[in-house]
């Protein structure tokens, strides 16, 4: 059971991490009501000219996405005191430092699964901020280290938060 308000325990900031097709919202929502805090989409806060470019297939670059995660970094740190569960891609090492600079004890949570899954995923979705035709960028960007808890993307959604629920809890 998570922290309560008096219990004096800061509440977990973290981000659900991973690229198209991963289960990043899907996740994020569960994960967030595990863990008793608010959720919030990472695609949500791109412009719209941001999701104009994905939709093309045309991926972000860095002068793209900065501020971005500058709106991101600005969310988790309004969140400090009552926690927050973020889905947001978070590929590189370099973007969660951004994403969290101003704001210490961030878990990251990186759902991976095999580019065979992500694909079908992807192909099988409509309407999505980013589609198949990043798949292969994302995949080439992925950085995954020590800063991160890593959960396997092809267990049932159920599962993936109880895992990660668990493991953000044995971080804190």
């Amino acid at each position: 059971m998570p922290d309560g308000p008096s219990s004096g325990t800061r509440r977990p900031l973290v981000v659900v991490m991973g690229v198209s097709g991963s289960g990043k919202s899907t996740v994020g929502r569960r994960l967030a009501t595990e863990l008793g805090v608010p959720f919030v989409d990472g695609d949500d806060e791109h412009t719209p000219a941001a999701k104009a470019r994905m939709a093309q297939g045309i991926p972000l670059d860095d002068a793209w996405r900065a501020p971005w995660l500058d709106r991101l970094d600005a969310i988790l740190r309004e969140h400090v005191d009552n926690g927050l569960v973020i889905a947001c891609s978070a590929l590189t090492r370099a973007y969660r430092r951004r994403l969290t600079r101003g704001v210490p004890g961030v878990a990251f949570v990186a759902l991976v699964a095999p580019r065979e899954v992500l694909a079908e995923r992807l192909a099988a979705r409509h309407g999505h901020v980013a589609g198949p035709a990043l798949l292969d960028s994302q995949l080439a960007t992925l950085e995954l280290g020590d800063d991160v808890i890593t959960v396997d993307a092809t267990e049932p959604v159920e599962t993936i938060a109880a895992t990660a629920a668990l493991a953000v809890r044995e971080r804190s």
